[in-house]
């Protein structure tokens, strides 16, 4: 006689009022959160599974899907808690939208349309050259991230609550028109230092793209299985990934770095501020990454720094 299997009851609770909203008989002890979360919704179809956060703390943080129930520290009657997401959207979609806004609300004031500055009813055009290699070099960056999106990233998560995307869309779009504005103006003056501190900048903002895009290769390769567990990115052949002997974040470092240089190339304020919280909000999440990655892997490299090597 082959052994008996010992099936699971599963009970979700809302996780603000403690009320039953499912009850789930006979779970399989190899059942995963996400097989879980397609049982519920079949009972709740209005709440399909990227809305579903399932914890096994009301206020603790969501299990993933790939966890296992019998791997759990529950009982064979188990108790799970629901909170609705709300509305998701894509994270594809999410970017899509956040970077090709900023590409055509700068060519708005590029081009200096009529009703930006009030000129005459006819396009007009900088007379400086930095004016120009700003755009090309603004346009670059935003057209190698919808690229990125579209060919290169692989998301660990698959949507994000769609409140998010109005204010991400404000933040991009918002500074894009603030920056372009004062870049393209017609009292715009070019940097103090002239044609070697732009020249500088322009060699820097390439470096930094390069990099950028090279990291967001090699971590894309470690997920080419399909796979969504978490892997240590070490550097590879291409020298621009070496920048992982020292940070764990080295795309945020790239990209931080590539707004700096687009800063000193334009030598505007706007353009500073905003790589002054580029880099705040990238601190952040590039601390919560490594921190991560050193709870997870108990031989994570000790030289590692989240995003600035031997400092922060």
């Amino acid at each position: 006689m082959g052994s008996r299997v010992t099936f699971f009851e599963v009970e979700i609770l809302d996780w603000k009022t403690k009320q039953q909203l499912c009850f789930l008989d006979k779970v399989e002890p190899c059942a995963t959160i996400s097989d879980i979360r397609l049982m519920f919704h079949k009972s709740y179809p209005k709440w399909y599974p990227a809305r579903q956060s399932i914890r096994l703390d009301p206020k603790g943080k969501s299990l993933r899907d790939e966890e296992i129930l019998q791997h759990l520290p529950v009982g064979t009657t188990a108790t799970l808690y629901f909170k609705d997401l709300g509305p998701q959207i894509g994270w594809t979609m999410v970017f899509l939208t956040e970077y090709a806004g900023p590409l055509f609300i700068y060519f708005l004031f590029y081009f200096r349309m009529p009703f930006v500055y009030g000129l005459d009813d006819k396009i007009t055009s900088s007379p400086h050259p930095v004016v120009n290699l700003a755009c090309i070099c603004h346009s670059f960056h935003y057209i190698k991230r919808l690229i990125e999106t579209i060919f290169v990233h692989r998301f660990s998560h698959g949507t994000m609550p769609l409140r998010n995307i109005i204010k991400n869309c404000f933040y991009y779009w918002g500074f894009a028109a603030w920056l372009a504005y004062y870049i393209n103006h017609p009292l715009y003056t070019p940097p103090s230092y002239g044609q070697k501190q732009i020249n500088f900048a322009v060699i820097m903002f390439l470096i930094c793209e390069a990099g950028n895009f090279s990291i967001h290769v090699a971590l894309s390769d470690l997920r080419r299985d399909g796979s969504k567990i978490r892997k240590i990115p070490y550097p590879t052949k291409n020298p621009f990934t070496w920048l992982f002997f020292f940070v764990s974040c080295p795309n945020y470092t790239y990209e931080v770095g590539a707004w700096i240089s687009f800063t000193i190339m334009t030598q505007c304020v706007p353009v500073g501020l905003f790589t002054f919280l580029c880099f705040t909000q990238m601190t952040v999440w590039a601390k919560d990454k490594h921190y991560t990655y050193v709870r997870e892997f108990k031989d994570y490299p000790s030289l590692r720094m989240p995003i600035i090597p031997f400092l922060l």
